[in-house]
């Protein structure tokens, strides 16, 4: 928040940027994914710990999601027209959304096997 700007100011920014990012394929995708795991979680019943780690997990994706566009917004600013080394960044900015989504699948697999009894 700059000093000028009152909380309420930085609230409308934060909630536009969340807008924004909203208007985003692939952020949708993962919000709905995201909504769909949670479905997940209703249906069986999971624990509080297993909703922690859910939500956490869900949260991390979409973080990872949002700070990505965000890269890819701002290479497109700085370098409009192609270039392989913004492209190289833009590859890892969609690894740190790999990851996270790896992570996840790791977290619902916990969750999931046992209530399906598979571990």
């Amino acid at each position: 928040m700059r000093p000028e700007q009152s909380v309420i100011q930085a609230t409308k920014v934060a909630l536009r940027g969340m807008l924004i990012l909203l208007r985003e394929r692939a952020f949708r995708i993962q919000l709905a994914v995201g909504l769909g795991i949670t479905a997940l979680g209703f249906y069986f019943d999971i624990d509080p710990w297993a909703w922690a780690a859910q939500t956490l997990a869900i949260g991390l994706v979409l973080m990872a999601e949002g700070i990505n566009t965000t890269i890819e917004r701002l290479a497109d600013v700085v370098q409009p027209n192609f270039d392989p080394k913004i492209g190289r960044i833009k590859d890892m900015s969609a690894g740190f959304v790999s990851i996270a989504v790896i992570i996840s699948l790791c977290i619902a697999g916990i969750i999931y096997s046992q209530k399906l009894g598979l571990l």
